[in-house]
């Protein structure tokens, strides 16, 4: 048994660094082993020709939980950046979040109670009818309209799935405001840290009692990790943790082109969503706008979704029934491994945003460390 450290931390993202700075701030000693060359999992940013690209997808922080916030500031200090995303329907522009600008240029309706009468009229095709899955579930949202231009098309491409055959439930959250706010979060905290994410997590590693090695694979050496750590905190796909001895969750994967463009400014925005089937991609990057760059040239990424398989990175688990039950099942294996916490995104097969795995990593800290 190693003797040297209390615990082995598998995985360098968020969950992992957050448990091990209050681990080690606990005078804990804690090794961090990570598979990727670097630090910080999905949030890591690279400075490239002085902008800070976002390697695996835009990351924007909010929260309405004050602790989260202030937490989070101990390790940068953030901008003002507001999430205003756009969609390009064919060429034509609408804001998102759905509100009275993408109401306005849609159906020429200029009130809130023009606006409302409009979706009233259009979900009606439902009939009262409870909606039973995507594609019900967006249009008693907003109607066939938008529906059809800038949701139907778009959350295929992300799943590879018609909207008729996902649940409800992945639409449910869907902002829809009858105001002229582009402000896509309601949440009270919002902004990117200046400097990009990857200092978050190197800060939090950075403690006399934390030791940390990138491009291990915790797999080649399960066994020895197992028998020779005290405790190990797993943020791994819990799956594959146990050789998917009951059956693969699915996952979603992603595949980035990211290229960098001699001029100041290539769409005006930070992040715009390809809402008709023909685009091959969900959308497009530009990662300056995240922090107000007036740098010369520009960075983009077009972001496509794909079917995980093994090999790939997974970051969407499908939480549907066939998944949900299935997880249920690989976490009562996980209860009876004794010395091993399962956490994070893929170790929890839970879509996380970055304040809801931060928050589950202090829970977690608490009723380990008290």
């Amino acid at each position: 048994m190693n003797t040297e450290f209390d615990y082995l931390i598998v995985g360098a993202g968020l969950f992992g660094a957050v448990f091990a700075h209050e681990a080690a701030l606990k005078g804990k000693k804690v090794k961090v082993i990570e598979k990727r060359n670097h630090i910080a999992g999905n949030i890591y940013t690279k400075e490239v020709e002085g902008i800070q690209v976002h390697e695996y997808g835009a990351h924007i922080f909010h929260t309405s939980d004050k602790e989260i916030w202030d937490y989070v500031n101990q390790f940068a200090e953030f901008n003002r950046y507001t999430n205003s995303p756009v969609a390009n329907y064919k060429g034509e522009i609408y804001n998102l979040p759905f509100n009275m600008n993408t109401f306005n240029k849609l159906w020429g309706v200029v009130t809130p109670a023009e606006a409302q009468a409009k979706i009233e009229e259009q979900r009606s095709v439902l009939n009262g009818k409870i909606p039973e899955n995507l594609e019900e579930q967006a249009i008693s949202l907003v109607g066939t309209d938008i529906y059809e231009k800038l949701i139907k098309s778009y959350t295929e491409k992300q799943w590879e799935r018609p909207c008729t055959e996902l649940p409800a439930f992945i639409i449910r959250r869907l902002p829809v405001r009858l105001t002229y706010d582009n402000n896509y979060f309601n949440d009270t905290y919002q902004g990117i840290p200046i400097g990009g994410y990857t200092q978050i997590v190197e800060k939090m590693l950075a403690h006399e009692n934390i030791e940390v090695e990138t491009g291990v694979d915790f797999f080649a050496n399960k066994k020895d990790y197992l028998a020779s750590y005290p405790k190990i905190v797993f943020t791994g796909m819990i799956d594959e943790f146990f050789d998917y001895e009951l059956g693969e969750l699915e996952y979603r994967s992603l595949r980035f082109d990211t290229e960098t463009l001699e001029m100041e400014n290539y769409q005006g925005n930070a992040v715009v969503n390809y809402t008709d089937s023909e685009t091959p991609y969900t959308r497009i990057i530009e990662h300056k706008h995240f922090e107000f760059g007036t740098q010369a040239k520009t960075i983009i990424t077009r972001e496509h979704s794909q079917t995980w398989k093994k090999g790939d990175e997974p970051y969407y688990p499908v939480n549907n029934d066939r998944n949900n039950h299935l997880y249920k099942a690989y976490k009562d294996l996980a209860e009876k491994q004794a010395n091993v916490i399962f956490g994070g995104r893929l170790g929890h097969y839970r879509y996380y945003d970055m304040h809801q795995v931060i928050a589950a990593a202090l829970q977690t800290v608490r009723r380990e460390l008290g």
